[in-house]
């Protein structure tokens, strides 16, 4: 591998446990205590289906073997105390503050507003305090969800501290709350749902409407594959304004169609959406509904012919946020084009874009080929050099210790 690639194996499972100890440690600091309970939820890549979810489309990420962290300690003064890894600076808030029908999001640093958003979204009255103190080894703005993350592992927390019955599914609503509504970014609920329903070997096949999540083997060891994650380290911030300018777009769209939703259009329906749209909206729509066909078409291939014959349709998704969706950048674009060069069998954008990670679909033995041509290929255009490592489909959100 590159040197910037990341452990795999038993590294990996070494630098998860060294977040765990991390976590603790800072509860510590923080408390005087050892914890009640420890939950983690993971990160997540998007194998293919991106900008669908808040178009009650479909998509197909997998959670990966990089995780978020909560070591959490009850506390009997009614008030919720976060400490993180990010931020040098513990939050405290009476758990009254968080019970309105408005998150206080001004009242706090970004970061915080993320477990914060969690406990407001699930209710506080009449809740116990918690100390929670959060590490992660999840890149953050590399397009990887480390927000999700930092959701799952509190939800799970909260859930069994508070007794709440809520499954996965729920959970994963509760996170897309909080990052709506406390954070201010209009995501849909993939991420969340990646985090939560996570399989070991496999992607999660999400119906973005009624949210099921069915779980599709992926079999890239048995191929011989590696999914190569390369972090271009051009953050990007899902509360800033591209992001909602395509999500707005996508529903004038569907709203000019006479659709609920961009998923109840087919690529049959392309024709008479041009003929009503104006250009940039066609173009928004269009990846939607091509986007939507291609998730279905690799759900088909992978089963019916395995990992080696998705290629083509992870090029064709990156083509389509490049050119129809304008979400991409120079960054991307050339660890895409670079990476295919080399040899992968395909390759992507991954992520809400404007920055962040693009992922290559690598057979083994030209994994290290592969991420040093990307190397070479940042250097010689002048960008940041880009970290480059590997991801194993992962299991999701749970209780550690």
């Amino acid at each position: 591998m590159s040197r910037n690639a990341a452990p795999t194996g038993s590294a990996t499972r070494a630098a998860s446990e060294a977040v765990v100890a991390t976590a603790r440690a800072l509860l510590f600091a923080l408390t005087g205590a050892e914890p009640d309970g420890v939950w983690s939820a993971p990160g997540r890549v998007n194998l293919i289906g991106e900008h669908t979810d808040y178009n009650d489309g479909y998509a197909m990420p997998f959670a990966i073997d990089h995780r978020t962290v909560a070591a959490v300690r009850r506390r009997e003064d009614g008030r919720m105390r976060v400490a993180s890894t990010f931020s040098p600076e513990p939050v405290e808030i009476d758990l009254a503050d968080l019970s309105g029908a408005e998150f206080p999001r001004d009242a706090m640093p970004e970061w915080a507003a993320y477990p914060l958003g969690v406990a407001w979204a699930l209710g506080t009255a009449g809740r116990e305090g918690v100390d929670i103190a959060l590490a992660s080894d999840v890149p953050v703005g590399a397009g990887l969800s480390s927000s999700a993350a930092i959701e799952g592992a509190t939800a799970s927390a909260l859930r069994d501290l508070w007794g709440l019955d809520l499954d996965a599914t729920a959970l994963a609503r509760i996170g897309r709350r909080a990052e709506n509504d406390a954070v201010g970014a209009p995501t849909g609920i993939m991420d969340q749902l990646a985090s939560m329903l996570g399989r070991r070997d496999a992607a999660i096949f999400i119906d973005c409407r009624s949210l099921e999540g069915t779980p599709v083997d992926l079999g890239f060891a048995a191929a011989g594959l590696e999914l190569l994650v390369i972090d271009t380290r051009v953050q990007h911030a899902h509360s800033t304004g591209g992001y909602g300018d395509r999500r707005a777009a996508c529903e004038r769209g569907a709203a000019a169609l006479g659709m609920p939703a961009l998923r109840d259009l087919s690529t049959a329906d392309l024709d008479r959406a041009r003929s009503i749209l104006d250009d940039v909206t066609f173009r928004r729509v269009r990846h939607v509904v091509t986007e939507d066909q291609r998730v279905l078409d690799t759900v088909h291939v992978l089963r019916a012919e395995g990992p080696l014959a998705i290629g083509d349709l992870l090029v064709a998704s990156h083509v389509s946020l490049r050119d129809d969706f304008e979400v991409s950048c120079p960054e991307l674009d050339t660890a895409v084009d670079a990476a295919l060069a080399a040899g992968a069998l395909g390759a992507r954008m991954t992520g809400g874009g404007f920055g962040g990670s693009a992922i290559a679909l690598v057979a083994r033995e030209k994994t290290d080929a592969v991420a040093d041509a990307v190397t070479r290929a940042f250097a010689d255009a002048g960008f940041t050099a880009p970290a480059v490592f590997t991801v194993q489909p992962s299991e999701g959100a749970r209780r550690d210790a």
